[in-house]
């Protein structure tokens, strides 16, 4: 694995990929796979898939999307996020091309499976994701699902303090998709220094990320809304960080953001 890494972010919803703000507000963009191809081309050091809707219906992953993307050849390691309810579910997406999985719901549901989870697929496979704000000098834990936020349980830091999990996702959940907009309070004041963090929401401008990427414990930045308009966003970043150690970008002409609108 690179020491710091520039994720590349598709946020899914009904299907098709949004651009989500706070994830109260949606914009389409198109069909994943475009976006994907588009992340897999200009060198994003890994992709993150989130769909943000199958949680809260109890959907279950969409496998058939993730069977899709595994059609399109991708040199890119694969994250995989939403809807994973079961040790089933996270071994299945495994064994369908995910590299790696997100964990979320599992945290507020069900704990002994994220561990057996880990004993089956390896901690390096597991990623616990935390949406997180600062409020009242205190960090607090957003439930997509329920729409509240409460104190991080102190089962749930152990669990992640026990190395079951390679990374977490802090996610700026309310600054999500606005620019300039991450808390890095939230890195900061974050308990747990030995497990290592994805920083995510509201990272826009490189100066935000080398400043995160230089923490020493922050090994990746992920980005989404903002790679979705400029065609070689990934190359503009990463040449602005060229203090850090990333993958080099690619460099392609080819364009394919604006999806075929065809069923």
């Amino acid at each position: 694995m690179l020491k710091k890494r520039l994720v590349g972010v598709v946020t899914v919803k009904n299907g098709w990929a949004v651009q989500s703000f706070g994830y109260r507000r949606y914009l389409p963009l198109g069909k994943p796979e475009c976006l994907v191809e588009n992340l897999d081309r200009w060198g994003a050091d890994e992709i993150l898939i989130q769909v943000i809707d199958r949680s809260m219906t109890d959907s279950g992953p969409d496998f058939e999307l993730l069977e899709r993307l595994g059609k399109l050849g991708l040199g890119t390691p694969l994250i995989y996020a939403g809807g994973i309810c079961s040790v089933a579910d996270g071994v299945k997406l495994i064994q369908m091309g995910a590299d790696r999985i997100v964990v979320d719901a599992l945290l507020h549901n069900n704990l002994v499976s994220i561990k057996k989870l880990s004993d089956k697929l390896g901690a390096q496979a597991l990623i616990a994701s935390l949406p997180l704000s600062w409020e009242n000098n205190l960090l607090e834990w957003f439930d997509y699902r329920s729409q509240t936020s409460t104190l991080i349980l102190c089962e749930v830091l152990n669990l992640i303090q026990s190395g079951v999990v390679s990374e977490v996702l802090i996610t700026d959940w309310q600054n999500e998709g606005l620019p300039n907009g991450f808390n890095r309070k939230l890195v900061d004041e974050f308990p747990i220094k030995t497990v290592p963090i994805i920083a995510f929401g509201g990272l826009s401008k490189a100066e935000q990320m080398q400043d995160l990427l230089q923490s020493p414990g922050v090994t990746a930045v992920a980005v989404g809304n903002f790679l979705s308009y400029r065609e070689h966003a990934i190359q503009e970043y990463k040449a602005a960080l060229t203090n850090m150690p990333l993958r080099l970008a690619t460099y392609q002409s080819t364009f394919s953001l604006i999806a075929d609108t065809d069923a």
